[in-house]
C-alpha cells in the first residue's frame, strides 16, 4: 500500500499526549488526545479510548486482539518472509524449539513449506495459554508428522525445568525475545548457548533513540499512526486490545513495560555476549514499525 504522509499538526497532539502519559499525567495526556482525535487522528482515537476505558492487563491477554494484529496490515507480507526464512533454516535440523512460538502464524506455514525437510520434533515455550493452545491446534490440524510438545512458561523458566542434557539442532524466535526483560534474556540467552546447534531469531531492527525523547515520542507518534491506518474493521479490537498497551508500556509508569527493542546491532552484541558465535544479520523486511531482520548464529559449544 501506498504510505501517505502524517500531518505534522495532528502528530504535535499526539506528542504532547504521549509526553503527558510519560509524566504520569494521564488528565492531560487524554485532553491532547482528545484534540488530537477531533483532529482526525487515528493514534488520538486509539489514546482516547485506552485512556477513558481501559482496565490494566497483560497485552496478550486479549489474543484476539493479537491474532488480528498479526493477521492484517503489514504483517502479511512480514509474516511471509517470515515463514519462508524458518523455512530455509529447517534442513538438518531434526529437533526444533521455538521461543514464543504465539499462534504459531510464522511456524506452521513454515513447517509446510519445508515438507520433508521438517524437524520430526518440536518444543513450544509459550507463556500465553490460548496462545500456545491455538498454536499447537493448528500444527496438528496441518497434519504435519512431528512430534509436538507445549510449555506453557517463558524462556528462564523453560531452561530451568529441561532436562540438563537436552538439546536442539535449531532454536528459532519470532518477534518474542523483545518481551523479556533485557538482563533476565541475557541470563536465558547465556543458559541456552550451550544446548543448541543452530540458532535463528526474527525482530525489529529499532532506533536508538533516549526513551522518552521529544524525537523519540514523535517517531513513536508518526510509527504508530501509520500502523493503525493499515486496518479496516480491526481497528480498534488491534489498537485497545495490542498496540496501545505496548506503546503506552514504553512509556508510563502506570504500565507494565511489555516491550524491550533494541537496533540490530545491540541484538547482535547481546547474542555474541551471550556466547553464541558466527552471530550474522541481515535485512528480511520494510515495516511500518521498524525494519525487521533475520539473525543467525552457532550454539556456544560449536566449533569450526
Amino acid at each position: 500500500m501506498t504510505e501517505q504522509p502524517v500531518d505534522d499538526r495532528v502528530i504535535d497532539l499526539d506528542v504532547r499526549s504521549l509526553t503527558a502519559a510519560a509524566a504520569g499525567d494521564l488528565e492531560e495526556a487524554q485532553e491532547y488526545a482528545d484534540k488530537a482525535a477531533d483532529s482526525g487522528s487515528l493514534l488520538g482515537i486509539a489514546l482516547s479510548t485506552y485512556l477513558r476505558t481501559s482496565h490494566r492487563h497483560d497485552v496478550y491477554d486479549r489474543p484476539a486482539a493479537f491474532e488480528a494484529f498479526i493477521a492484517g496490515g503489514g504483517n502479511v507480507d512480514l509474516y511471509r518472509r517470515t515463514s519462508a526464512v524458518l523455512a530455509s533454516a529447517y534442513p538438518g535440523a531434526a529437533a526444533l524449539l521455538d521461543v514464543g512460538c504465539g499462534n504459531g502464524h510464522a511456524l506452521v506455514p513454515a513447517l509446510q513449506m519445508a515438507g520433508d525437510a521438517a524437524p520430526s520434533a518440536v518444543e513450544l515455550v509459550e507463556p500465553g495459554a490460548d496462545l500456545l493452545e491455538h498454536c499447537v491446534g493448528a500444527v496438528q490440524a496441518a497434519g504435519l508428522p512431528l512430534k509436538i510438545t507445549g510449555w506453557q512458561m517463558g524462556l528462564t523458566d523453560f531452561l530451568k525445568t529441561a532436562p540438563p542434557a537436552q538439546r536442539w539442532h535449531l532454536a528459532q524466535s519470532t518477534f518474542a525475545l523483545q518481551s523479556i526483560e533485557p538482563t533476565e534474556r541475557l541470563v536465558a540467552l547465556r543458559a541456552l548457548a550451550p544446548r543448541v546447534d543452530r540458532l535463528l531469531v526474527v525482530d525489529f531492527d529499532v532506533a536508538d533513540e533516549r526513551p522518552g525523547s521529544k524525537k523519540h515520542l514523535r517517531d513513536l507518534a508518526t510509527r504508530y499512526e501509520r500502523g493503525l491506518s493499515e486496518y479496516d474493521d480491526t481497528t480498534d479490537l488491534v489498537a485497545q486490545g495490542f498496540l496501545m498497551p505496548v506503546l503506552l508500556g514504553q512509556l508510563s509508569a502506570d504500565e507494565a513495560r511489555t516491550n524491550w527493542e533494541q537496533p540490530a546491532e545491540k541484538w547482535r552484541e547481546e547474542f555474541q555476549a551471550a556466547g553464541f558465535q558466527d552471530v550474522e544479520v541481515r535485512p528480511l523486511a520494510d515495516y511500518w514499525s521498524a525494519p525487521a531482520f533475520a539473525l543467525t548464529a552457532t550454539g556456544a559449544t560449536m566449533t569450526g
